[in-house]
């Protein structure tokens, strides 16, 4: 099978001090990590795409393993653009988080545009322990500006102290199921993101089932945690979406 085969890996530590250490810090190939100015208590880790891609047949895979009273905020540099590669083989990207009791991860990449002629399947998997924290952000465009999406596929699993609290898949572009670009899924539109939360304090006070916007809403999981989903024209649109239930949602 061609294409290229990478994974990266974070692992972050409580250093003692009030702090957070970053004992790994593993790139690989295209997959390159960069630490920033965190805080005194948070470290900053930037995931930069050194080659286009992913392409039809590569292997991406980033893991972030955060340890109790450790506290991690994951970015990535630009958005990542899913392509036609030179092989007919679809390309997969999975990332795997995994936060201990205590320990906060703040999981907020720039989008993912599925360009024409590409095939896509993301997978994202979240274990979490009973008093970890997590915002993560999925944001997903279909097609550049005036082109048309390529197949993707991405689901998205967590888990809060062993039990799935969430367990959910979406295919859209050309070979998915019918009925994707719908009114009962996109209704047309180019841009979905979503937002996780899981705070402890959702156990006694959880976030209501509601509409957030027009094309928005947010749900509650059967755990300490909160669904948003969203659907939009464009990317921006969709950001200022999910930034706006993020300030509204979010507890610290």
């Amino acid at each position: 099978m061609g294409g290229v085969h990478a994974t990266a890996r974070i692992e972050a530590r409580a250093d003692g001090r009030g702090g957070t250490a970053l004992p790994v810090l593993a790139s690989d190939g295209p997959l390159a990590l960069r630490r920033t100015r965190g805080t005194a208590a948070e470290a900053r880790v930037v995931l930069v795409g050194a080659m286009s891609g992913p392409l039809g047949g590569d292997r991406f895979a980033v893991e972030a393993d955060v340890g109790g009273g450790a506290r991690l905020r994951v970015g990535s540099a630009a958005a990542t653009i899913a392509l036609p590669g030179q092989t007919k083989d679809d390309a997969r990207y999975e990332v795997r988080l995994t936060v201990a009791d205590d320990g906060e991860l703040d999981w907020l990449p720039e989008p993912l545009i599925s360009a024409k002629g590409s095939d896509l399947s993301v997978v994202t998997r979240v274990d979490l322990g009973a008093g970890a924290r997590l915002v993560l952000r999925e944001e997903q465009v279909l097609g550049r500006v005036g082109e048309e999406p390529g197949l993707l596929r991405s689901r998205l699993v967590a888990r809060i102290a062993g039990r799935v609290v969430l367990d959910q898949e979406l295919a859209c572009g050309p070979g998915a199921p019918g009925g994707w670009d719908g009114p009962a899924v996109l209704a047309g539109q180019r841009a979905i993101g979503q937002l996780v939360l899981a705070r402890p304090e959702f156990a006694e006070r959880p976030a209501e089932a509601r509409i957030l916007a027009e094309h928005a809403c947010v749900m509650p999981l059967a755990g300490p945690a909160a669904l948003v989903t969203a659907v939009a024209p464009d990317g921006l649109r969709l950001r200022r979406v999910l930034d706006e239930a993020l300030a509204e949602l979010d507890i610290r």
